[in-house]
């Protein structure tokens, strides 16, 4: 009769591989740019700060003078009831969001803009920022948590201080049961057994006198879904070797 494998079981989307996305709070992204940004400021209420599943950091509603409320990222040490701006002339404040033109060098930032407008793409997980080094041509260098150097236009919005939540990781999972939850709300399968110590009748790369697969791991994307395991279509396989 056969036996659906767990890749293909993964492919007909049931609620055991599913993210509960249906819970999260909203899209974490900046206002749209209005006029009044350009070259005032505009001030909001932080009205709560919520935990959203599946999100490290948590995030903070707040509600504008202009009486639109929106999802933001907080930064580390604001409170529910305090004062945030948005704008060229923005306070240089925790928590205030501002073009990367108008903050000064040194300062951390995060939830950096790539594009003006497009609501923020880098450093979004709690604990996490990055740091202004200096600006040239139209250009801002920040140096990103993992070193690395990157020049941002000018013109991107980011917010100042620390992404909330810092710390979250050092805290151990203990046991399998709290690891099982928190990967559940992002959609992860957990545990996750490897396929070469399955049966055979489990998975392509199961079986035999030993640990390793009996074939090679690399597969066809026109393969059929029982076999469709390992390196997918993949372009190159093999370590790669440093330029000599």
């Amino acid at each position: 009769m056969g036996k659906k494998i767990l890749v293909q079981r993964r492919g007909r989307g049931t609620s055991q591989f599913r993210a509960a996305s249906h819970k999260k709070k909203g899209s974490v992204k900046y206002r749209k740019i209005s006029k009044i940004e350009y070259s005032g400021k505009i001030t909001g209420e932080i009205k709560d700060i919520v935990h959203d599943p599946g999100r490290g950091a948590p995030v903070a509603v707040v509600l504008f003078e202009d009486s639109s409320k929106k999802i933001i990222l907080p930064s580390e040490g604001l409170r529910v009831g305090q004062i945030i701006e948005y704008g060229a002339t923005a306070t240089i404040n925790l928590g205030s969001t501002m073009p990367l033109q108008s903050i000064p060098d040194g300062s951390p930032v995060f939830n950096i803009e790539l594009t003006p407008g497009d609501g923020g793409r880098l450093i979004r997980s709690s604990g996490g920022y990055a740091t202004i080094l200096g600006r040239d041509k139209g250009k801002v260098t920040l140096q990103l948590p993992s070193g690395e150097m990157k020049e941002i236009p000018q013109r991107c919005r980011a917010t100042i201080g620390i992404v909330a939540g810092g710390g979250r990781t050092e805290k151990p999972f203990v046991k399998a049961g709290t690891k099982h939850h928190h990967k559940k709300a992002k959609g992860h399968y957990y545990p996750k057994v490897r396929g070469v110590a399955m049966n055979a009748v489990s998975h392509p790369h199961g079986g035999g006198a030993h640990q390793s697969p009996p074939r090679s791991t690399t597969v066809s994307r026109h393969a059929q879904p029982g076999r469709k395991v390992g390196l997918i279509a993949a372009r190159r396989s093999g370590r790669r070797r440093g330029k000599k």
